[in-house]
Order: structure tokens, then sequence, then C-alpha cells
């Protein structure tokens, strides 16, 4: 069969609410979610070729041991022994660790790869079921569209009619702990829910700086302790924040990835050129971001 190639989009968290922590010990959280189109590492699959896993590209040396690609062959060949796998070149461009999504983003579009090698089979397998059993970020990725996004993750409803955003999406680049995630949700302290609240509702925006304004209101609850975790956030939104151009500014995920958002990509390009300019060590990339 030929190589079959799937771009894994950059996920960015526009807005992140955290409602409470869950009985079972998970957060209930609920977020808006776009995907970037010019921010992606590249998946390739060659369906039948011999079981590997090869990952280059300027971000491969920050992967640290068991790539998500490997589980999720492991996971595909479990859930249906006759489905072809095969051979899965990564092309790493996204930071890791980063809030952006970029494992789940890659299992993901291996998912999709291997499903469309599949299509006889594609009916015989949970997707979206692997897909939660991967990560809470591995579900909207494979989706990838945007979405309103809640619970632990596996609970989404597409959001196709949002304005497209001019964008740029900054990393600092520095180590972060292994276990930053956890760390930051210890250091939140939310409230034990009693009852899971209901869906959450996305009002409908007419332009961009509607939704911009939407993204303002809403922030995200993780910002301030996750800098507590990462310091250099505070440097990277601040940054972010304080030019004149960016209509908002925020964390995604539990970062240490930060956006900004602005009127159009003439903006959003004099932004990058410029942080590059400035903070030349740091992970710099335009992109629309939308449905």
């Amino acid at each position: 069969m030929p190589e079959i190639t799937e771009l894994a989009r950059a996920k960015v968290n526009l807005t992140l609410r955290v409602r409470g922590r869950r009985p079972d010990g998970y957060h209930h959280l609920e977020s808006l979610i776009v995907f970037a189109a010019d921010a992606a590492d590249a998946v390739r699959f060659t369906p039948g070729a011999p079981r590997s896993v090869r990952v280059s590209g300027p971000q491969a040396g920050a992967i640290v041991g068991t790539n998500l690609i490997d589980k999720t062959l492991d996971r595909l060949a479990a859930a249906e022994p006759r489905l072809t796998l095969g051979a899965v070149y990564l092309e790493k461009h996204l930071p890791v660790a980063a809030g952006i999504g970029g494992g789940s983003s890659d299992a993901a579009a291996l998912l999709r790869a291997v499903r469309r090698a599949n299509s006889s089979l594609a009916g015989e397998v949970d997707w979206e079921g692997i897909a939660a059993e991967l990560g809470a970020d591995v579900p909207v990725c494979l989706a990838d569209t945007a979405a309103v996004v809640w619970g632990t993750g596996a609970q989404l409803r597409a959001v196709p009619d949002l304005p497209v955003l001019s964008a740029v999406l900054v990393n600092p680049l520095r180590p972060v702990p292994a276990d930053k995630t956890a760390q930051v949700f210890a250091r939140l302290g939310a409230q034990d829910l009693s009852a899971p609240p209901p869906a959450p509702d996305v009002p409908a925006f007419p332009d961009a700086k509607a939704l911009a304004a939407y993204v303002r209101a809403e922030g995200n609850d993780l910002r301030q302790v996750a800098g507590a975790v990462v310091p250099e956030i505070a440097a990277v939104h601040a940054a972010l924040a304080a030019d004149a151009r960016c209509l908002a500014a925020g964390l995604s995920g539990a970062g240490p990835t930060c956006f900004g958002l602005y009127a159009g990509p003439e903006a959003a390009a004099a932004a990058a050129a410029e942080l590059v300019r400035r903070q030349p060590e740091w992970w710099v990339a335009q992109s629309a971001l939308g449905p």
C-alpha cells in the first residue's frame, strides 16, 4: 500500500475552565479548542511494512521515553488483530509537553491514517474509545476540528462555524517537570463536585474580534498556577499581552505555550517577527486557527 500522510496539528485551548474535581479524582474541564493550520507535526504511515517507529525533525530530541505512537500501535493491535499496521515516520516540529497536544495529535493522526488504510475494518474498531484511553486530548485531536470539550476530554461537540483567527504561538523551550500537569492541578486545589455540570454552550461569534473578546473574558483557570510550576510562562504571556496589536493573549492547556490573537495575518506576522528578534531562543509560530 502507498504511504499515507496525516498532519498532526497543534491544538490550542482558547479557553479552559476547571469546574471541579470529580469523585474519581479527575477534573471536570470545559474548553473551546481550535487547531492550527500552519503549526503541525507530520505522521507518515506505510501500511504493511515491518512495524517500526522513526522520529526526526527539529523537536525530535525532546522526546523522552516511550513515544505515544508506539502505545497507539500496541492498542490498535490489541483492539483488532486483523488491522494492517506498518511503519511510522514522525516528523516532529511541535514542542514536547507544551500544552498544544503534540503527542496527542501525533497519536490521533496515526489513528486516522490506520483507519484510512483499513477502510473495510473501520466499522469494527472503536476509534473514539481508543483515543480516550490514550489521553485526554486525543479524542478532540482525532476529530481534528474546532470543538467545545468537557468532562475529562471524551465529550465534545464540533463548532464548525467559528471565525478563523490570526495567531502567534510562543513556547519558551525550557525544560518542564515530567509531572508538570499533575503539579498544576495539585496547586489549583479545585473543589469536589457533587454532580457533573451540564454541557457548556458556546455563543455564536459574528467575527474574530468578538471571539477574541470571549477568549479574554473566559480565560484559562490554569494560567496562574501553571506559571508557578513553569515560571517562564509569565514572561511569554506578558510579551504577547504587551503588544498593542494583540486582541487577546492566553495560555494553551497547562502550558507553557501561550498564544496571541490578532486582527489579521499581517499583524500576526509582524508580531511574530518582532518576538523572534527579541527572543531568538523561543519557539515562535504564526498560524491561522480555526475550524
